[in-house]
């Protein structure tokens, strides 16, 4: 695939049209408030992995609605004093998958908080998380699950859930929750993104190739899953397509972005039709703080700079972790 989208010095210029509901802040608040209002009853219970250089707790914390998620948490061998720590979010349809698969951070001297997906993990990475609560009419994904309804919708859980794992990881001992980071890649990264205006207190927030960012340039942009999940419901209900765009007006990352105020390290892929580039830097360019940054990888889709952004964040976020 060729670059489809805007040219580079249009993108760098782009904002996006996306609406801010007139009640986005009330309605965030009144959700995390009532999330908060079952205990947060984080566990961490130690498992046996076979690895020498980390030890790794199976960790159980409420998420939205008091229900639980799960996640791991991975600490270099012989910690015994707070660690910064980075809190990763995952790709679409994955889940936490097995301890040994997330290393990096853990290698890198932090403690590494990996929250699962509710209802996701059978996609490409297993995951251990229901989501328990019913939806109406939708097409197969998560991307429209309640869709007709903020209240209702799928992300409304999920972002609630990655909000309340950074309350998680920060209440374990050996976690400096002073110093905390998120990071993910795709809808991770566009988690990333949302935690990112609703935490204020982070130190470094690091979302590659975002996904969830820009619904109105998202949906019209690219027919690729899982932005084509809304156009094949909406193809069906027709004469709903406002109704979905209000709704998706909530959960949009340009809105959170605008909010934002930690350092950021963004990265986007020119070939990228996932994620197409100009959504990715339409909540790059809405991100409020000013010490933000974005790798573009000129030739590369959706894996966008895989182990060289890996390289790039291994050089960016530990001087911030580490103050």
């Amino acid at each position: 695939m060729t670059w489809f989208d805007l040219p580079l010095d249009e993108l760098r210029a782009y904002r996006s049209a996306s609406r801010e509901p007139g009640d986005f802040d009330a309605f965030w608040a009144e959700t995390l408030d009532e999330a908060r209002g079952h205990a947060l009853d984080a566990r961490f219970e130690p498992v046996t992995t076979g690895l020498s250089t980390v030890e790794t707790y199976d960790v159980t914390f409420a998420g939205f609605g008091g229900q639980p998620v799960k996640g791991w948490l991975v600490l270099p061998s012989g910690t015994t004093a707070p660690l910064p720590a980075v809190v990763e979010f995952i790709g679409y349809g994955g889940g936490r998958s097995l301890p040994h698969t997330h290393l990096l951070w853990a290698s890198a001297g932090f403690a590494h908080f990996v929250m699962d997906s509710r209802g996701q993990g059978s996609g490409w990475a297993p995951g251990d998380t229901a989501d328990p609560v019913g939806s109406g009419p939708s097409f197969p994904g998560f991307m429209t699950r309640g869709v007709e309804d903020p209240s209702t919708y799928y992300y409304r859980r999920l972002y609630t859930d990655a909000v309340r794992a950074v309350e998680a990881a920060r209440s374990h001992p050996l976690v400096d929750a002073a110093r905390t980071a998120v990071t993910g890649v795709s809808q991770g990264g566009g988690i990333t993104v949302a935690v990112a205006g609703l935490i204020r207190d982070l130190v470094a927030v690091a979302p590659d190739v975002p996904f969830l960012c820009d619904f109105p340039r998202a949906i019209t942009v690219t027919d690729r899953a899982p932005y084509r999940e809304i156009g094949d419901y909406l193809k069906t209900h027709r004469g709903r397509a406002e109704r979905v765009r209000n709704t998706l007006a909530y959960f949009d990352g340009v809105h959170f972005a605008a909010r934002a105020t930690a350092p950021a390290l963004f990265s986007t892929a020119l070939e990228d039709q996932t994620c197409p580039p100009s959504t990715v830097f339409a909540a790059f360019n809405a991100y409020a703080e000013p010490d933000k940054a974005i790798e573009v990888y000129d030739f590369n889709d959706h894996e966008g700079g895989g182990p060289f952004q890996q390289a790039a964040q291994l050089r960016w976020l530990p001087e911030r972790l580490r103050g």
